[in-house]
């Protein structure tokens, strides 16, 4: 029989470490409900100390999820290990995740401490977190430039101290293949207790090498692999958990493992977060992208009509694609719009939110024939989006634009109780929306990303716009979904603005930024 591989989501801390990525509370809740539907093994809510928005999230996300092990993330230090345990009190299952530097540069240049210290360290830190749980997970930051000796020693030393899982980080994706691989057999062989624990990699993306790292890595014995969904996190990202899975599904005549993940549900998952953070995934990415499992060449349409698996390694519906397509309209009742929000994984908190709910779906379904499970996703966080406390609101937007004009833009704003307007040329009339906006509340930001995403096929689908706006070092983005495009981007850049106008109470550590 396969061993099984456990799937380690980091969607919810590593992930969120994506310049302008940030989710809200219910925002992570709902990832964690879907990863939970996955059958994700354990899930990493966050980073506890790190401010009290995490703390909140990671609280929250224990209390919502029950088939899954929700893991709060602590440097090797007694406070972040005592805030991380608060948070996590509320798991049916908690693992605490304790971390810190072993490479020669991190120890000298970042920690400024002797390796023995760094062991001595990390020792107590494990026995220290064996005190609120006896799932204990270390973690060797940037273990792919460590020395391999060094290492064995921190890795036996940590297990015996009561790590039950200990994880050999690519922190900064330099390592490649071969060679990690080989780190991981070298540690499994070398370290005389490595049979009292699982062996885990967390790779990064920066030389496009975290799948394969992680691969080679399992190929070689690890059984615990952490990645995100889409590949989303810091810099180039993580490895993708659904290219992680479907490998392993896909080539068990390479893997002697397999993973419990419920394929069939990694598409939603995939639209779910790439919804939330606004990342739209590119069509040609593995598995989940658009393009995943579209024939255009001659040759390959003529193969897959004679026989699928001439150019197709995985069934579409495998991963989810079909699995979801049920359409709903606008004499679709309140018990079809509430089954189909179950199914696709998206519980609303009472029937009050159920209600306003199905008011913005009838609303949208008066403007477009068919609503997708995709238009459903876009629908609850536009809500979300609503019920959030915004000092700028909306009110009306009117806009001109056409052959031989110059766009122009009317906007009335409500800021902080009083009403507001202004009127502005453009280079185009969403150029020429945002200079009202700007007109009204001045904000000072710069415009860093503007990208539009059709939700849905069809010439009445939603827009749906991402807006990022970065000022004095502070990095937001803004979400926004209409049928009108020039709606949804006004709706995006206020969203944007109001996250900058209200106070930022979420810190990251440097040491935050690690594995």
């Amino acid at each position: 029989m396969a061993d099984q591989l456990l799937v380690f989501d980091t969607t919810l801390r590593d992930g969120e470490q994506s310049p302008g990525a940030s989710m809200t509370c219910e925002e992570k809740v709902r990832i964690a409900r879907a990863l939970e539907r996955l059958r994700v093994d354990v899930i990493e809510a966050g980073f506890p100390i790190a401010s009290p928005d995490d703390f909140k999230a990671v609280k929250a996300v224990a209390e919502a999820v029950t088939e899954s092990r929700v893991c709060g993330l602590a440097r090797a230090l007694t406070k972040d290990i005592d805030r991380a345990a608060e948070a996590l009190k509320p798991a049916r299952a908690a693992r605490i995740h304790t971390f810190i530097a072993t490479s020669p540069i991190h120890m000298r240049e970042k920690l400024r401490m002797s390796p023995e210290a760094v062991l001595e360290g990390a020792v107590k830190a494990v026995r220290y977190a064996r005190q609120f749980t006896d799932d204990v997970e270390f973690s060797a930051e940037d273990a792919g430039r460590s020395d391999p000796d060094f290492l064995c020693r921190v890795m036996e030393a940590v297990i015996s101290a009561g790590a039950r899982t200990v994880n050999i980080p690519d922190t900064v994706g330099y390592s490649v293949p071969a060679q990690f691989g080989e780190l991981i057999a070298m540690l499994k062989n070398r370290v005389p207790n490595a049979d009292q624990a699982i062996f885990s990699v967390h790779c990064h993306n920066d030389l496009g090498l975290a799948v394969a790292n992680s691969l080679a890595a399992v190929y070689h014995g690890a059984r615990q692999v952490e990645c995100t969904i889409n590949g989303l996190g810091e810099r180039a990202g993580n490895a993708a958990l659904e290219e992680i899975v479907m490998a392993v599904r896909t080539r068990q005549d390479v893997f002697q493992c397999d993973t419990r993940i419920e394929t069939p549900h990694i598409v939603a998952a995939s639209r779910l977060v790439s919804t939330i953070t606004g990342f739209a995934v590119q069509p040609n990415k593995a598995i989940v992208g658009a393009n995943a499992f579209a024939h255009e060449a001659g040759i390959h349409q003529d193969g897959v009509i004679k026989n699928r698996e001439t150019y197709e390694i995985m069934r579409a519906e495998d991963v989810g694609w079909s699995a979801n397509r049920m359409v709903l309209g606008k004499h679709s009742g309140r018990n079809a719009f509430r089954a189909r929000l179950a199914e696709i994984g998206i519980t609303l908190k009472d029937d009050a939110a159920l209600n306003q709910a199905f008011e913005r779906f009838k609303d949208l379904a008066d403007k477009k024939h068919e609503i997708f499970d995709e238009d459903l996703q876009a629908l609850v966080s536009e809500g979300a989006l609503e019920e959030a406390v915004e000092p700028v609101k909306l009110v009306t937007l009117e806009t001109a634009s056409g052959t031989g004009t110059k766009p122009r833009a009317d906007v009335r704003l409500i800021w902080n109780g009083k009403e507001h307007e202004a009127h502005a040329e453009g280079g185009g009339p969403v150029d020429a929306a945002f200079r009202a906006i700007e007109g009204v509340v001045a904000s000072g930001a710069t415009l860093q990303l503007y990208a539009v995403n059709a939700i849905t096929s069809g010439t009445d689908a939603q827009g749906e716009v991402t807006v990022r706006l970065e000022r004095q070092g502070r990095i937001v983005n803004g979400h926004g979904a209409d049928t009108d495009i020039v709606l949804a981007s006004a709706k995006a850049y206020l969203n944007a603005v109001n996250k900058l106008l209200i106070p930022d109470n979420r810190t990251h550590p440097q040491l935050h930024r690690g594995m």
